[in-house]
């Protein structure tokens, strides 16, 4: 009924359509019985648009998904199994997240001080799941990581792109006594 590449183009931007209905509606309630539901009205046009900002977020991150290996992320690990490699790198001792255009397709290059870097790429199946677990690093700037995904931001296409550093000095002293 729906074909395929317009079903995929839907649901890539599903928050943002989302988020597009919400708003109409919210404006349509506001401008509908007078007042008795505009504090409605008005929540959910707040919640509309913050959905449309995360969609357009989520769209920007999420591929076609028809790339080699399959990603999880389980309890602050991410879990990669790929063709010829695969690994496990927990978020909370990540140290390093570097986009690295050099492969084709790009990969997200994963350091865990004791383990080997794990490359996961971008458009692994799965991948989409990693825009949150990546969201939750501490001062991770989303827009930068987005930009350097598109090609838009950092070196030019055969370079790597460090998107994220833990800092280790505020590490240190958090484990000082």
């Amino acid at each position: 009924m729906i074909r395929p590449e317009a079903k995929d183009q839907l649901m890539r931007w599903r928050e943002a359509l989302t988020g597009g209905a919400l708003l109409l509606l919210g404006l349509w309630w506001l401008a509908g019985p007078g007042q008795l539901l505009t504090i409605p009205a008005i929540v959910m046009i707040i919640a509309g648009l913050a959905l449309i900002r995360i969609g357009f977020q989520r769209a920007r991150f999420r591929s076609a998904g028809a790339g080699p290996g399959s990603v999880r992320v389980d309890e602050g690990q991410v879990i990669y199994f790929g063709p010829l490699t695969g690994g496990v790198i927990a978020l909370g001792e990540l140290q390093a997240l570097t986009l690295d255009r050099r492969q084709h397709p790009a990969h997200w290059r994963l350091k865990q001080p004791g383990q080997n870097e794990l490359m996961i790429p971008v458009n692994a199946e799965g991948a989409e799941a990693l825009f949150d677990a990546f969201a939750t690093l501490p001062g991770l700037k989303t827009a930068r990581m987005l930009d350097a995904l598109n090609g838009r931001a950092g070196p030019g296409g055969d370079q790597q792109v460090m998107i994220w550093q833990r800092d280790l000095s505020a590490h240190a002293q958090l484990t000082v006594h």
